[in-house]
C-alpha cells in the first residue's frame, strides 16, 4: 500500500454533539482507513456542541474521500468540510515581491526613484556591464518553461506550470538566497522561446530553464549557450546529472569500487538520461549502456535525433543488444530517469555483487526500493519517504549562488564536477553507509559548499566551455 503523503494533507472541520462522540472516536475511525491524523484542534466548543478540525496526511484523493465518510459515520458526527491543504498552500500564489529599500520620505523617493533614478540609468547606459553592479541583475534568475515536461504530468501548458515554477523559486531563495521568478510561455516553437530569453536576459544574472521536453530543450540550450553572456543551466538536466554523480561517488565509497571499472545501464534516454551520462563520462565512466523503450542502444539501432545519435556512437563500447531486463544482468550500476515498474527484484539479483541502484521515475519508480534493497547495496531514489533521494535542490541553488557570484558568463563541465565533488563532500567518509550517501536538502551546508565549488571554478576557468548534453 502506497504510503500517506503531506502532500495530500487535508482538514476536516467536524461538529460533534456533546456527549456522542469523543476526539479519540474521531482520531480511530480517521486512522482505521489509514490516514495519519496530524492535528486535531477544538475551533468552537458550546454547551451543545463542538466544532473540531481534524488534519490527517492521506495517499491520495480518493483516500481523502474515504477519511471523510469514516468521520461522518460515527453517531452524532457532521463533516462541515474537507480543506485540502496543498491547494490552501497555494491560494494566491507563493511569491511576492517586496523592495529592499525603504521609502519613508521625500528624499528616499528622490533617491530611488525621480530625479536620482537618472544618475544611475546614464551610468549603465555608459557601461551596461554596469546592470549587474547596480540592479536586480546581480542575484535574479528566470526559471524559464512552455509546460511540455512538467514533472511526470507531460505538456500540460504554461499556466499550469506554474506552481512548479513558483516552488522552484522559492528553493532557490529558501537554500541559496537568489531570487528567482517563473516565466512561463505560451508558445512550444523553439525559435521563439529562443528569441524571448534573450530578449529579457537584460534583466537577468542567469536563467534556468526548467520542463522543457526533449529533443527541443537541447537546441533550446545550446543556442542560447552560444548567444548570451549569461549562464544558461536546464535543471532538468545537469542538475539530476549532477546530483546523481555525487550519489554515485559516495556511493561507491560505501561498496569499495571505482567508476571507472563499472558497467553502468541508464534507463532513459531524454533530458535527463542523456545529461547524466555525459557527465559521467566526465567523471571517468566507460562503460555505459542506454536503453530506451525498444532497448539499448547501440551500433545497429535505429536512432532519429541528434542526442540519441551521439550516444550511438559514445556509448555501449562491447555492442550489447537487447532489452533493459537483458543489460542490467552482471551490471554495477543501474539508474533509472524514465518509467514506472520497469524492473522486479528478480532483475536486481541478476546484476553484480554490491550493485548500486538509483530508480528516480517520480513519483513510482522504475522497481520497487524494497524489491531493490533485498538484493542492492545501495538503494536511492526521487522520493522523499524513501533514503537517498536524489534531489536537485541539493544542486541548482548552490550553483547559481556560485554562478552570480562569479559574475559567471557560462556553466561547464568543470562547475557540474566541482558542484557534485562539493554534493559528496557533505557527509563525512566514517558517516557513509548504505542507507546515507546523499545529504539532506535540508543541510545548510549542501548550498554553501556548492556555491564556494562553483564560484572557484569559474575563477580559475572564466572562458566559455561547451557543456555536457549542450547538443555540441
Amino acid at each position: 500500500m502506497v504510503a500517506t503523503s503531506p502532500g495530500y494533507s487535508i482538514t476536516l472541520r467536524v461538529g460533534t454533539e456533546v456527549g456522542k462522540a469523543s476526539t479519540s472516536d474521531l482520531v480511530a475511525a480517521a486512522a482505521a482507513t489509514g490516514a495519519s491524523v496530524t492535528a486535531l484542534d477544538v475551533v468552537e466548543s458550546t454547551p451543545h456542541s463542538v466544532i473540531i478540525d481534524v488534519s490527517a496526511d492521506t495517499r491520495d484523493v480518493a483516500h481523502a474521500d474515504e477519511v471523510s465518510d469514516a468521520l461522518n459515520a460515527l453517531t452524532g458526527v457532521e463533516v462541515h468540510k474537507v480543506s485540502d491543504r496543498t491547494f490552501l498552500l497555494h491560494l494566491g500564489g507563493k511569491l511576492e515581491s517586496t523592495p529592499k529599500v525603504p521609502l519613508r520620505n521625500r528624499d528616499d523617493l528622490s533617491r530611488a526613484y525621480t530625479p536620482g533614478v537618472a544618475r544611475v540609468c546614464k551610468a549603465i547606459a555608459e557601461n551596461k556591464e554596469d546592470a549587474r553592479r547596480l540592479t536586480i541583475k546581480r542575484n535574479t534568475v528566470a526559471v524559464v518553461t512552455d509546460g511540455t515536461a512538467v514533472l511526470g504530468l507531460g505538456d500540460i501548458g504554461p499556466e499550469a506550470a506554474m506552481p512548479v515554477m513558483e516552488g522552484k523559486a522559492v528553493l532557490f531563495k529558501q537554500f541559496a538566497d537568489v531570487d528567482a521568478w517563473p516565466v512561463a510561455l505560451d508558445t512550444k516553437d523553439t525559435e521563439e522561446i529562443i528569441s524571448i530569453c534573450k530578449a529579457i536576459a537584460p534583466a537577468y544574472g542567469g536563467i534556468n530553464l526548467e520542463d522543457i521536453a526533449a529533443p527541443r530543450c537541447f537546441e533550446i540550450e545550446a543556442r542560447l549557450r552560444e548567444e548570451l553572456d549569461i549562464p544558461v543551466f536546464h535543471d532538468d538536466q545537469h542538475g539530476t546529472g549532477v546530483v546523481t554523480l555525487a550519489a554515485l561517488k559516495n556511493a561507491l565509497k560505501v561498496v569499495g569500487k571505482k567508476l571507472e571499472d563499472l558497467r553502468i545501464v541508464v534507463s532513459g534516454v531524454g533530458a535527463a538520461g542523456n545529461a547524466i551520462i555525459r557527465l559521467l563520462q566526465v567523471a571517468g565512466a566507460t562503460n555505459i549502456i542506454a536503453c530506451g523503450r525498444d532497448g539499448a542502444i547501440g551500433p545497429d539501432s535505429t536512432v532519429d535525433t541528434d542526442h540519441k545519435k551521439w550516444l550511438q556512437a559514445n556509448t555501449n563500447p562491447e555492442g550489447f543488444a537487447g532489452s533493459l531486463k537483458e543489460a542490467v544482468v552482471g551490471a554495477d550500476v543501474f539508474i533509472g530517469v524514465s518509467a514506472p515498474n520497469v524492473l522486479n527484484g528478480d532483475d536486481i539479483a541478476a546484476m553484480n555483487k554490491d550493485a548500486l541502484v538509483f530508480a528516480m521515475a517520480n513519483p513510482d519508480p522504475e522497481v520497487d526500493p524494497a524489491e531493490a534493497a533485498k538484493h542492492a547495496a545501495v538503494v536511492a531514489t526521487g522520493r522523499s519517504d524513501f533514503p537517498n533521494q536524489i534531489n536537485n535542490v541539493l544542486a541548482f541553488p548552490g550553483i547559481f549562488r556560485g554562478l552570480l557570484d562569479a559574475e559567471a558568463r557560462d556553466v561547464d563541465e568543470n562547475i557540474m564536477v566541482a558542484a557534485a565533488d562539493a554534493i559528496a563532500s557533505c557527509i563525512p567518509e566514517d558517516e557513509l553507509h548504505p542507507g546515507y550517501v546523499v545529504p539532506s536538502v535540508f543541510d545548510p551546508e549542501v548550498a554553501t559548499k556548492v556555491a564556494e565549488a562553483v564560484a572557484q571554478v569559474c575563477v580559475l576557468k572564466p572562458q566559455r566551455v561547451s557543456v555536457p548534453g549542450g547538443g555540441e
